[in-house]
């Protein structure tokens, strides 16, 4: 029943209304027949049919009623169980670009369930899965790669009938880019790259061949089938006199080949993938957009070291994870040339090297940059030419930014400081006896003259700047390590308080000096005058920046002493300034620093940034040895808005009772110099030995000389000992602590005076015989006279 205007009123099934509506018709229509006809036999007939017709319909309406379809959403219950247990993301799409279910690792992967391709992931990525999506549902599935979370996704895109899409996102582990390279090289892929021109391999630490893609094994050794794997690589490749590689199957008749290294992980023992292109024979260069191509590009995202790969233009093509991260590269803006990159200073060198590896020209460099993000840190920038890339023509890397690689800096510096330190040795000793020579004649010459003649001044005059020539050498022996120290055992307050005064004269009244000494200072053992003349240098290379930044004054330069315990040099994470206690010695100013391109150079000889004429380039070199042969460590560094610091960490010296030896005031001698008896004088230079003899005849010594040890072990023969044994260390055929070692065997008794341009510490290690005095070249007649004397006066 129905209401209607509060009255109740039956409802009427459908099909009886429809009936109604039928006899209503039929009658009417029979009334219009009757009406034009006149028959009423005709349009009783009429009315009869139609009510029949609408009978029968009725009829089957009510036998046959018609099921009632409801649209709905469908059951993903079984699909939902499905993807739950897959072990990569699964998300499943519909023709609407709605998702219908995905698993948790999708949600994991993806922090939530955005529908693809509206992933977090970058605008070209997105592009790339959308495009994919839309390969999909036109011929049946698609792949692509991807970036999300910084983990490098493989994308497989399925249709299930022409209604769903089925998305599976595999996440690249690092552990499996060796994995992911075998099957790279061993399949299909490595077939594409031999018909690109590319010829790839995959060793083993030890050199060995891993995997080869079939065009290398054709080459390497004449059939593609041959069993190359746990061969050495290497043994495949020969050398040519011009440093060309080639097969040495071919013989050198054969292609030169361009060998190009990626290494796959950081570790040292990882895997290298190798390379191999042809240098003389043009190689197929793939199209735009072909396989080869996008499996190159694919290879390079793969690389855990920065890699990029520039076109001939010079602009930038493809660069991977590694290579954004190491250059602080913006992925919403990404620069269009290499030089953008780096500061101004450094683009003309940067886009001339790839202008020539993109013509053909070179084979491999490295260039020192600076990043506009680091001025201040140097890194290196590896370009190889690089053929059947695709659009690609050089192949460019990022070194040197890493631990690693600042650590090999550092040995290659250090090394090279002690290649130059033992070159300076070497010319410093030679030198050593050519102004022994002189001064010596300047010497006996002034023994003819008498201040008036016209000849003493000049004679004088030669002297003067041959004792200023010796100065020289000793710097040079100082960087070297090389010079005589007279090492005690002192407090660092007391040198500085020795020099004072004359550092506050030569920074003048425009400059001042602040000293700061810290508690607990532990004894060092050094030189005293070396230590000052590490001061002083020190204060004047700063005092000079300091007027140069500040003509009108007002710069300040600090002298700061501090205990340095072993645990304050661990917190350091110093990887040359080893475990200790030590005293430091830090000498800042309010400068305008050191530049960074000056600063790994600052230690080297004769390198200076003044004027020509305004200085030698000696000083902080002179600084360097004297400290490092002290057994200290010395490191410059620029402060932050201030000038350059030097700090200088001496070892403490440890003694039973901790106490500082004072130093011993030495004993006065004699001003007499004559002498008599026999003296063996043992000297391979012949200037030297000359005027030695003629300083020693003089002096009223009998002097036999010799050029080495062996013609100095024939004059002595079978005769009686010589009152004293003069000696020169370092001489050819035999040396001085051999020949005396030898006398000493037959005259025990007989005194030793050695002398020698080296340093007398350096040679004590070679020396282990009692009662040795020792004379430092370049010397005096009066010097020698001495020398000879004291050693007579130990007999």
């Amino acid at each position: 029943m129905a209401s209607i205007a509060g009255v109740s009123v039956p409802v009427v099934p459908s099909h009886w209304r429809v009936l109604a509506v039928a006899i209503g018709c039929g009658i009417v229509a029979a009334l219009v027949i009757l009406w034009f006809v006149g028959l009423p036999i005709v349009a009783a007939g009429f009315a009869a049919a139609t009510l029949v017709i609408t009978g029968v319909l009725i009829a089957a309406r009510l036998l046959f009623p018609r099921k009632d379809v409801r649209s709905g959403e469908p059951d993903w219950t079984v699909a939902n169980a499905i993807a739950a247990v897959a072990s990569d993301a699964v998300a499943l799409t519909d023709r609407a670009g709605r998702l219908a279910c995905a698993n948790d690792r999708y949600d994991q992967l993806f922090r939530g369930y955005p529908t693809p391709p509206n992933l977090p992931i970058d605008a070209g990525d997105t592009e790339r899965l959308g495009s994919a999506g839309r390969t999909a549902w036109r011929d049946g599935e698609a792949t692509a790669s991807v970036v999300a979370g910084g983990t490098r996704v493989d994308v497989t895109i399925h249709r299930i009938g022409d209604t769903m899409l089925l998305w599976r996102f595999a996440a690249r582990d690092s552990a499996d880019v060796v994995t992911t390279a075998i099957e790279l090289l061993s399949g299909p892929q490595g077939d594409r790259l031999g018909e690109a021109g590319i010829m790839a391999a995959l060793l083993s630490p030890d050199g060995r061949v891993r995997i080869a893609n079939r065009v290398l094994r054709m080459r390497a050794m004449g059939h593609d089938e041959g069993a190359i794997e746990g061969r050495d690589f290497a043994r495949f490749l020969i050398t040519d006199a011009g440093g060309m590689v080639r097969f040495e199957r071919e013989g050198l008749s054969g292609n030169p080949l361009r060998v190009v290294e990626i290494p796959l992980l950081e570790s040292h023992d990882a895997p290298m993938l190798i390379a191999l292109l042809d240098e003389e024979v043009p190689i197929p260069v793939p199209a735009i957009g072909s396989s080869a191509a996008s499996h190159v590009r694919s290879l390079v995202a793969l690389m855990p070291v920065p890699l990029a790969l520039v076109d001939r233009d010079g602009r930038f093509v493809h660069m991977n994870d590694a290579f954004q991260r190491a250059a602080s590269i913006d992925a919403a803006a990404p620069p269009l040339y290499p030089g953008d990159l780096v500061v101004r200073e450094d683009k003309g060198a940067l886009a001339d090297a790839i202008r020539r590896f993109a013509g053909g020209g070179g084979y491999a460099t490295q260039l020192a940059v600076r990043f506009n993000e680091k001025p201040d840190e140097a890194v290196h920038i590896s370009l190889t030419g690089a053929r059947g890339l695709g659009d690609a023509a050089v192949l460019m890397g990022i070194k040197g930014n890493s631990e690693e690689g600042r650590l090999k800096n550092q040995v290659a510096q250090a090394t090279k400081m002690q290649a130059v330190g033992q070159l300076a040795g070497g010319v410093a000793h030679d030198f050593n006896n050519i102004l022994t020579a002189i001064i010596g004649h300047c010497d006996l010459m002034l023994m003819r003259h008498t201040p008036g003649d016209s000849d003493y001044d000049d004679i004088q005059q030669i002297k003067t700047n041959s004792n200023r020539a010796a100065g020289l050498t000793r710097q040079l022996l100082a960087f070297s390590r090389q010079q005589t120290l007279r090492p005690q055992v002192l407090q660092l307050p007391d040198v500085i308080s020795e020099v004072s005064n004359l550092l506050k004269r030569l920074l003048g009244e425009t400059l001042e000096l602040v000293v700061q000494h810290g508690r607990n200072l532990g004894p060092v053992r050094a030189d005293p005058g070396q230590l000052e003349q590490v001061v002083v240098n020190l204060a004047v290379n700063a005092r000079d920046a300091m007027l140069s930044s500040h003509p009108n004054g007002g710069g300040v330069l600090t002298i700061e002493t501090r205990s340095v315990t072993a645990a304050d040099v661990r917190r350091l994470k110093n990887d040359i300034l080893p475990a200790g206690d030590y005293t430091a010695l830090r000498i800042s100013d309010t400068g305008t620093g050191i530049p960074a391109d000056v600063l790994p150079k600052i230690f080297e000889p004769f390198f200076t940034t003044k004027e020509v004429g305004k200085g030698t380039g000696l000083g902080l070199s002179t600084v360097y040895g004297i400290v490092k042969q002290s057994g200290g460590y010395i490191f410059a560094e620029n402060i932050p808005k201030a000038g350059a610091l030097f700090t200088i960490y001496l070892p403490v010296h440890s003694s039973a009772a901790g106490a500082v030896t004072q130093k011993v005031p030495p004993k006065p001698k004699s001003g007499e110099t004559w002498g008599s008896g026999t003296i063996l004088l043992v000297e391979d230079e012949d200037m030297v030995r000359a005027v030695a003899e003629r300083a020693l005849t003089r002096q009223g010594y009998t002097v036999r000389t010799a050029e080495n040890g062996e013609v100095a072990l024939e004059v002595l023969g079978d005769g009686p000992a010589p009152d004293l044994l003069i000696s020169d260390v370092v001489m050819p055929t035999m040396d001085g602590p051999t020949m005396a070692r030898r006398v000493r065997a037959r005259f025990p008794q007989v005194p030793i005076l050695f002398m020698s341009g080296y340093a007398e510490e350096q040679l004590r290690k070679s020396i282990d015989l009692d009662n040795v005095a020792f004379l430092p070249k370049p010397f005096s007649v009066q010097q020698l006279a001495e020398a000879a004397r004291d050693a007579l006066a130990t007999k």
